[in-house]
Protein backbone atom coordinates (compact mmCIF):
# COMPACT_ATOMS: atom_id res chain seq x y z
CA UNK A 1 0.00 0.00 0.00
CA UNK A 2 1.14 3.24 -0.75
CA UNK A 3 1.46 6.62 0.68
CA UNK A 4 -0.36 9.58 -0.07
CA UNK A 5 1.84 12.40 -1.99
CA UNK A 6 2.33 15.47 1.02
CA UNK A 7 0.27 18.06 0.15
CA UNK A 8 2.86 20.21 -0.26
CA UNK A 9 5.72 17.83 -1.69
CA UNK A 10 8.26 19.91 -3.30
CA UNK A 11 7.25 23.20 -1.79
CA UNK A 12 9.71 25.79 -0.22
CA UNK A 13 7.69 27.91 2.81
CA UNK A 14 8.16 30.20 5.09
CA UNK A 15 6.10 30.11 8.46
CA UNK A 16 6.52 33.41 11.33
CA UNK A 17 5.85 32.81 14.45
CA UNK A 18 7.22 29.71 14.58
CA UNK A 19 8.41 29.12 17.49
CA UNK A 20 4.95 28.06 19.63
CA UNK A 21 1.84 27.70 19.25
CA UNK A 22 -0.12 27.71 15.41
CA UNK A 23 2.91 28.58 13.85
CA UNK A 24 5.40 25.52 15.57
CA UNK A 25 2.20 23.38 14.68
CA UNK A 26 2.22 24.60 10.90
CA UNK A 27 6.18 23.83 10.74
CA UNK A 28 5.81 20.33 11.97
CA UNK A 29 2.71 19.49 9.72
CA UNK A 30 3.97 21.81 6.29
CA UNK A 31 7.46 19.75 6.59
CA UNK A 32 5.21 16.28 7.24
CA UNK A 33 3.68 17.08 4.20
CA UNK A 34 6.89 17.48 1.85
CA UNK A 35 7.60 20.75 2.45
CA UNK A 36 11.43 22.32 3.32
CA UNK A 37 10.35 25.18 6.11
CA UNK A 38 12.35 28.08 6.87
CA UNK A 39 11.17 28.90 10.60
CA UNK A 40 10.98 32.66 11.41
CA UNK A 41 10.32 33.92 15.33
CA UNK A 42 12.30 36.28 17.58
CA UNK A 43 12.85 33.36 19.89
CA UNK A 44 16.44 31.86 18.75
CA UNK A 45 16.35 28.78 21.37
CA UNK A 46 12.89 27.41 20.54
CA UNK A 47 13.05 28.20 16.81
CA UNK A 48 16.39 25.83 16.54
CA UNK A 49 15.10 23.48 18.72
CA UNK A 50 11.80 23.34 16.63
CA UNK A 51 13.93 23.09 13.55
CA UNK A 52 16.49 20.50 14.77
CA UNK A 53 13.28 18.16 15.55
CA UNK A 54 12.21 18.72 12.54
CA UNK A 55 15.32 17.71 11.08
CA UNK A 56 15.63 14.83 12.88
CA UNK A 57 12.29 13.36 11.96
CA UNK A 58 13.97 13.22 8.31
CA UNK A 59 12.75 17.03 6.92
CA UNK A 60 14.14 20.02 5.75
CA UNK A 61 14.14 23.21 8.19
CA UNK A 62 16.06 26.68 8.59
CA UNK A 63 15.34 28.70 11.47
CA UNK A 64 16.15 32.42 10.82
CA UNK A 65 15.69 34.20 14.22
CA UNK A 66 14.31 37.59 13.28
CA UNK A 67 11.51 39.89 13.83
CA UNK A 68 8.80 40.91 11.74
CA UNK A 69 8.32 44.12 12.64
CA UNK A 70 11.64 44.59 11.19
CA UNK A 71 11.06 44.77 6.99
CA UNK A 72 15.41 43.93 7.09
CA UNK A 73 15.04 40.93 9.22
CA UNK A 74 12.13 39.45 7.15
CA UNK A 75 14.12 40.01 4.00
CA UNK A 76 17.12 38.18 5.15
CA UNK A 77 14.35 35.61 6.10
CA UNK A 78 13.26 35.55 2.62
CA UNK A 79 16.49 35.14 1.42
CA UNK A 80 17.71 32.70 3.29
CA UNK A 81 15.10 30.30 1.70
CA UNK A 82 15.71 31.36 -2.24
CA UNK A 83 19.61 30.76 -1.37
CA UNK A 84 18.79 27.73 0.47
CA UNK A 85 16.13 26.31 -1.77
CA UNK A 86 15.95 28.56 -4.99
CA UNK A 87 12.48 30.08 -4.07
CA UNK A 88 9.60 30.66 -2.47
CA UNK A 89 6.56 29.05 -3.17
CA UNK A 90 4.45 29.14 0.45
CA UNK A 91 4.11 31.48 3.27
CA UNK A 92 1.69 31.34 6.33
CA UNK A 93 2.09 35.12 8.10
CA UNK A 94 1.33 33.47 11.36
CA UNK A 95 3.27 35.77 13.84
CA UNK A 96 0.93 37.79 16.37
CA UNK A 97 0.30 39.90 19.30
CA UNK A 98 -2.47 40.78 21.31
CA UNK A 99 -3.51 41.89 24.94
CA UNK A 100 -7.53 42.13 26.09
CA UNK A 101 -9.77 43.20 28.83
CA UNK A 102 -8.86 46.48 28.98
CA UNK A 103 -11.23 49.47 28.42
CA UNK A 104 -10.05 51.31 25.35
CA UNK A 105 -9.98 54.62 26.89
CA UNK A 106 -7.89 53.06 29.57
CA UNK A 107 -5.23 51.75 27.05
CA UNK A 108 -1.95 53.72 26.52
CA UNK A 109 -1.00 54.77 23.18
CA UNK A 110 1.97 52.49 23.43
CA UNK A 111 -0.35 49.24 23.67
CA UNK A 112 -2.02 50.11 20.43
CA UNK A 113 1.18 51.14 18.89
CA UNK A 114 2.46 47.93 19.56
CA UNK A 115 -0.30 45.44 18.22
CA UNK A 116 -0.63 47.23 15.53
CA UNK A 117 3.34 46.89 14.76
CA UNK A 118 2.95 43.31 15.46
CA UNK A 119 0.09 42.46 13.53
CA UNK A 120 -0.43 44.95 10.70
CA UNK A 121 3.31 45.94 9.76
CA UNK A 122 3.94 42.74 10.81
CA UNK A 123 2.00 41.00 7.95
CA UNK A 124 2.44 43.89 5.43
CA UNK A 125 6.74 43.84 5.74
CA UNK A 126 6.26 40.12 5.06
CA UNK A 127 4.26 40.82 2.15
CA UNK A 128 6.50 42.96 0.75
CA UNK A 129 9.17 40.38 0.67
CA UNK A 130 7.10 37.28 -0.32
CA UNK A 131 5.96 38.89 -2.98
CA UNK A 132 8.75 39.41 -4.98
CA UNK A 133 10.54 36.07 -4.66
CA UNK A 134 6.74 34.42 -5.49
CA UNK A 135 7.04 36.96 -9.03
CA UNK A 136 10.57 35.67 -9.42
CA UNK A 137 9.11 31.51 -9.00
CA UNK A 138 5.95 32.42 -10.98
CA UNK A 139 3.49 31.26 -8.24
CA UNK A 140 2.84 31.58 -4.91
CA UNK A 141 0.22 30.60 -2.09
CA UNK A 142 0.07 33.43 1.09
CA UNK A 143 -1.71 32.75 3.82
CA UNK A 144 -2.22 35.49 7.15
CA UNK A 145 -3.27 35.13 10.20
CA UNK A 146 -6.62 37.03 11.37
CA UNK A 147 -8.67 36.53 14.42
CA UNK A 148 -12.56 35.80 14.59
CA UNK A 149 -11.79 39.38 16.42
CA UNK A 150 -11.16 40.18 12.52
CA UNK A 151 -14.69 39.43 11.53
CA UNK A 152 -16.65 40.35 14.78
CA UNK A 153 -16.20 42.93 17.92
CA UNK A 154 -15.46 41.64 20.94
CA UNK A 155 -15.41 43.53 24.07
CA UNK A 156 -12.14 45.47 25.65
CA UNK A 157 -10.05 44.11 23.00
CA UNK A 158 -10.03 47.36 20.69
CA UNK A 159 -6.47 47.26 19.30
CA UNK A 160 -6.11 43.18 18.75
CA UNK A 161 -9.87 44.05 16.91
CA UNK A 162 -8.71 46.56 14.68
CA UNK A 163 -5.58 45.02 13.67
CA UNK A 164 -7.05 41.80 12.87
CA UNK A 165 -9.78 43.77 10.98
CA UNK A 166 -6.78 45.23 8.91
CA UNK A 167 -5.10 42.09 7.93
CA UNK A 168 -8.70 40.91 6.51
CA UNK A 169 -8.35 44.08 4.12
CA UNK A 170 -4.62 43.49 3.59
CA UNK A 171 -5.33 39.96 2.56
CA UNK A 172 -7.79 41.29 0.04
CA UNK A 173 -6.25 43.47 -1.20
CA UNK A 174 -3.39 41.68 -2.31
CA UNK A 175 -5.37 39.10 -3.66
CA UNK A 176 -7.29 41.58 -5.86
CA UNK A 177 -3.55 42.98 -6.92
CA UNK A 178 -1.34 39.53 -7.72
CA UNK A 179 -4.33 36.67 -8.40
CA UNK A 180 -3.32 37.45 -12.41
CA UNK A 181 0.38 37.14 -11.69
CA UNK A 182 -0.15 33.41 -10.12
CA UNK A 183 -0.26 34.69 -6.61
CA UNK A 184 -3.03 33.46 -4.50
CA UNK A 185 -3.56 35.40 -0.65
CA UNK A 186 -6.10 33.99 1.78
CA UNK A 187 -6.51 34.54 5.40
CA UNK A 188 -7.95 32.36 8.15
CA UNK A 189 -9.65 33.13 10.94
CA UNK A 190 -8.98 30.66 13.92
CA UNK A 191 -10.88 30.92 17.26
CA UNK A 192 -9.56 30.34 20.65
CA UNK A 193 -6.61 28.59 20.33
CA UNK A 194 -4.86 26.49 23.42
CA UNK A 195 -1.57 28.62 22.72
CA UNK A 196 0.76 30.33 25.52
CA UNK A 197 -0.33 32.98 25.25
CA UNK A 198 -4.13 31.87 25.91
CA UNK A 199 -3.62 29.35 28.50
CA UNK A 200 -1.47 32.02 30.34
CA UNK A 201 -5.08 34.87 29.48
CA UNK A 202 -6.91 31.48 31.08
CA UNK A 203 -5.22 31.46 34.09
CA UNK A 204 -5.10 34.94 34.88
CA UNK A 205 -8.86 34.84 34.11
CA UNK A 206 -10.76 31.26 34.44
CA UNK A 207 -13.95 32.53 33.77
CA UNK A 208 -13.21 33.70 30.05
CA UNK A 209 -12.80 30.40 28.75
CA UNK A 210 -16.45 29.22 30.31
CA UNK A 211 -17.56 32.07 28.38
CA UNK A 212 -16.14 31.52 25.34
CA UNK A 213 -17.54 28.20 25.23
CA UNK A 214 -20.92 28.68 25.93
CA UNK A 215 -20.61 31.24 22.51
CA UNK A 216 -19.63 28.64 20.06
CA UNK A 217 -21.03 25.69 18.68
CA UNK A 218 -18.24 23.36 19.53
CA UNK A 219 -18.02 24.20 23.49
CA UNK A 220 -14.18 23.88 23.39
CA UNK A 221 -10.74 25.80 22.72
CA UNK A 222 -9.37 24.64 19.58
CA UNK A 223 -5.46 22.61 19.58
CA UNK A 224 -2.53 24.67 17.46
CA UNK A 225 -3.15 21.96 15.21
CA UNK A 226 -6.31 22.35 14.28
CA UNK A 227 -5.98 25.65 13.01
CA UNK A 228 -2.71 25.08 11.27
CA UNK A 229 -4.20 22.13 9.25
CA UNK A 230 -6.47 25.27 7.50
CA UNK A 231 -3.35 26.61 6.66
CA UNK A 232 -1.83 23.86 4.84
CA UNK A 233 -5.20 23.25 2.73
CA UNK A 234 -4.90 27.33 2.23
CA UNK A 235 -1.16 26.79 1.01
CA UNK A 236 -1.89 23.95 -1.49
CA UNK A 237 -2.97 22.97 -5.01
CA UNK A 238 -6.08 21.49 -2.74
CA UNK A 239 -7.26 25.13 -2.69
CA UNK A 240 -6.06 26.32 -5.89
CA UNK A 241 -9.10 28.20 -7.25
CA UNK A 242 -9.40 29.57 -3.40
CA UNK A 243 -7.72 33.57 -3.08
CA UNK A 244 -9.25 36.70 -1.09
CA UNK A 245 -10.81 34.37 1.26
CA UNK A 246 -11.14 34.82 5.23
CA UNK A 247 -11.57 31.23 6.64
CA UNK A 248 -13.14 31.05 10.02
CA UNK A 249 -11.56 28.47 11.91
CA UNK A 250 -13.56 28.81 15.08
CA UNK A 251 -15.95 25.79 16.04
CA UNK A 252 -18.91 28.25 15.27
CA UNK A 253 -18.26 30.91 16.74
CA UNK A 254 -18.83 33.67 14.62
CA UNK A 255 -22.23 31.42 13.31
CA UNK A 256 -24.00 32.15 16.29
Amino acid sequence: MTSRPGLLDGKIALITGASSGIGAAAARLFAAEGAAVVLLARRERQLKELAEEIRAAGHEAVAVAADVTRPDEVGRAVDTAVRTYGRLDVAFNNAGYGIGRTPLHLLDDSVYDEIMDVNVRGVWNCLRKEIPAMLAAGAGAIVNTSSVGGLVATPVAAPYVTAKHAIIGLTKAAAAEYGAQGIRVNAIAPGTTRTELIDAWFTANPEVEQQLHAVSIQPRTALPVEIARSALWLCSEQSSFVTGAVLAVDGGFTTL
